[in-house]
């Protein structure tokens, strides 16, 4: 019968092994402490990265905290121990498979309960200014577009006063009586007189507002610009993130403010007045004829007046129209929420934070290298070269142990006593 292939002890493959086997035995020698170093960093940062979340300060906090790192640590160690050991070992394609299923699956449960932690230690702080900084960006977006709607419908009062213009050239017409044909202020002057007062209080509102909306611009300038500072500032987070909370209160009152400083709706409002409140007088003419023309002149000031208060209601729809600035608030995060929402802007950090989790695995992977060539240079059989001196005399102590007593000796039996022999009588010589 063939016998199984099996390397010799001085073949080359063997060799080959037996120095590969070396190599292992020295890096075994200080692999379990690489091991719980990596273990115990990991444990510490996100011991970090858990008082982040916890924020009552307090013994209790601590000691959660550090039950939870020293659980972390433990873990990462144990987990990764396993697989060092056994994954290498194993030769069979299911039971192979199986363990990287659970290597992935431990993988994942590592970065769940670490390195998002890690990351939090590693990056938590330039988290929370990123997200200020996003803040302030989104503030002042804000700003700038309420301030440039407030500025457009404030604008308006350009045309309106162009419209008021008309109204007092038309009634100063009518006081020469180009319009109806009769000299004078009667009920056409009347009408014209009262679309252009009417127009003149609107451009007065309008004017005025101009400096209300200037202010209020200038104070959230202000604002943006300390909240700005206190986003790259040296000092604590939390004292930090409440005064940046308190601004940004302020900020958003004063983007109200300039929302509802628009004028642009009270244009529209009033131009719609325009058109539809006239109070027409009576008509003053002394004669039938006169009252007739009077009478045309005011419908035809009626039309125009529609027509200018279309015009009003259209430029005031356009400034309504314009994009309306986004609500600006500012949601307060934990760093290690803000290393998630940010997570982009943070490669780096999150890259180490998983890195000194699951850099066991490449030792993994290379242990498993070597062992495979380990078993293609010796073949399928084992030589038992590498004993030592000290395991070749435990083994022969065990085969000793093992060997069967041999039989007691048969006893003796018992000695018969010989019989004396006299001596010898000397002959006498003849």
């Amino acid at each position: 019968m063939d016998q199984p292939d099996r390397a010799l002890p001085d073949d080359p493959g063997n060799r080959y092994a037996r120095e590969l086997e070396r190599h292992l035995d020295w890096l075994d020698s200080f692999t379990p402490t690489a091991l719980g170093v990596l273990a115990a960093a990991s444990g510490i940062y996100t011991y970090l990265g858990v008082r982040t979340l916890l924020e009552e300060p307090g013994l209790w906090t601590t000691f959660a905290a550090l039950a939870y790192s020293i659980a972390v640590s433990v873990g990462i160690f144990v987990f990764w121990s396993y697989l060092l050991r056994l994954l290498p070992a194993v030769r069979g394609a299911t039971a192979r498979i199986g363990l990287f299923l659970s290597m992935a699956l431990g993988a994942v449960a590592i970065i769940a309960m670490s390195s998002w932690l890690n990351a939090a230690a590693l990056a938590g702080g330039a988290a929370m200014e990123t997200h200020m900084a996003t803040t302030v960006k989104s503030y002042q977006t804000a700003l700038e577009r309420a301030h440039a709607n407030a500025v457009s419908g404030q604008s308006l009062a350009r045309d309106v006063a162009r419209v008021r213009q008309s109204f007092q050239d038309l009634s100063e017409q009518e006081e020469g009586g180009i319009l109806s044909g009769f000299s004078g202020r009667g009920a056409v002057f009347r009408v014209l007189t009262q679309k252009g007062t009417e127009l003149q209080a609107l451009e007065d509102q309008l004017l005025a507002i101009e400096a209300p909306i200037e202010r209020t611009f200038a104070q959230g300038n202000v604002i943006l610009s300390r909240m700005r500072s206190i986003s790259v500032e040296a000092g604590g987070l939390p004292d930090r993130t409440v005064r940046f909370s308190e601004d940004a209160v302020a900020l958003a009152g004063l983007i109200t403010e300039l929302r509802q400083l628009n004028p642009a709706p009270l244009v529209l409002r009033a131009a719609q007045d325009l058109a539809d409140a006239v109070v027409l007088p009576e008509l003053d003419g002394r004669t039938a004829e006169i009252q007739a023309g009077q009478s045309s002149t005011i419908n035809s000031v009626l039309t125009l007046v529609a027509q200018r208060a279309t015009t009003l209601s259209q430029a005031a729809a356009e400034v309504i129209a314009l994009p309306q600035p986004d609500d600006a608030i500012y949601t307060p995060m934990s760093a290690a929420d803000a290393v998630i929402v940010y997570a982009g802007n943070f490669v780096p950090a999150w890259a180490g934070a998983i890195s000194i989790d699951l850099l066991p695995a490449v030792l993994v992977f290379i242990i498993m290298v070597v062992q495979a060539a380990i078993r293609s240079g010796r073949g399928e059989g084992r030589s038992d070269d590498r004993m030592t001196v000290g395991e070749l005399r435990a083994a022969l102590a065990a085969a000793d142990l093992l060997r069967p007593a041999p039989p007691p000796a048969a006893p003796e039996a018992t000695a018969r006593p010989e019989p004396e022999v006299p001596p010898a009588t000397p002959r006498a010589e003849g």
